[in-house]
């Protein structure tokens, strides 16, 4: 397996600087010795705080736009696969889901950093509209999954593994008799 890029690691190191210490630990120095980059180093890829937040929304939004990339052309198909990328079949945690929550501390440093993320949201929503279903149940589908993400992220009483399995079943089984009708 090919060693991350710099940039890979001073992302992965910003990441581990948020989980571990806070937002307001989010400093260029203390991501540029979590990476073992040296300050230039660091100022080579990232020259401001912000610009190193807008490269963690643009890798996350990024990730999940490959993930549904694979979405077929059926009915329904885009949207069950935001479903796939967004709830795993298991109950397990995630590891994205720790990325994620780094990237939404970060954005806390930098509000203007959610507007990237407002636009994927947005195009997200647009595609699933189009989706050859049911707009309103499409959109339905979506909320309760982005729900439960943020339940899953935040560990606000996320379901057992059992009610995990047969919820993630149901609003498939609701996106299917949705491209039925």
């Amino acid at each position: 397996m090919p060693r991350p890029s710099s940039r890979e690691r001073l992302l992965d190191a910003a990441a581990e600087v948020l989980l571990t210490d806070g937002a307001e630990s989010l400093t260029l120095e203390a991501v540029a010795k979590r990476a073992g980059v040296s300050k230039g180093g660091l100022f080579y890829h990232f020259p401001t705080k912000q610009a190193m937040v807008a490269a963690m929304v643009d890798r996350l939004t990024s990730a999940f736009d490959a993930a549904l990339a694979g979405a077929g052309s059926e009915p329904g198909d885009f949207l069950r696969a935001y479903v796939a990328a967004t709830i795993p079949e298991d109950h397990t945690a995630a590891p994205a889901d720790r990325v994620t929550a780094a990237l939404l501390a970060g954005v806390l440093v930098d509000p203007a950093g959610l507007e990237p993320l407002r636009g994927r949201f947005a195009a997200w929503q647009a595609r699933l509209v189009d989706d050859g279903i049911d707009p309103a149940a499409a959109t339905v589908v979506r909320l309760a999954v982005d729900g439960w993400w943020a339940v899953r992220l935040l560990g606000l009483g996320e379901p057992a593994p059992g009610l995990h399995a047969s919820t993630r079943r149901y609003l498939m089984e609701a996106i299917d008799r949705a491209a039925r009708d």
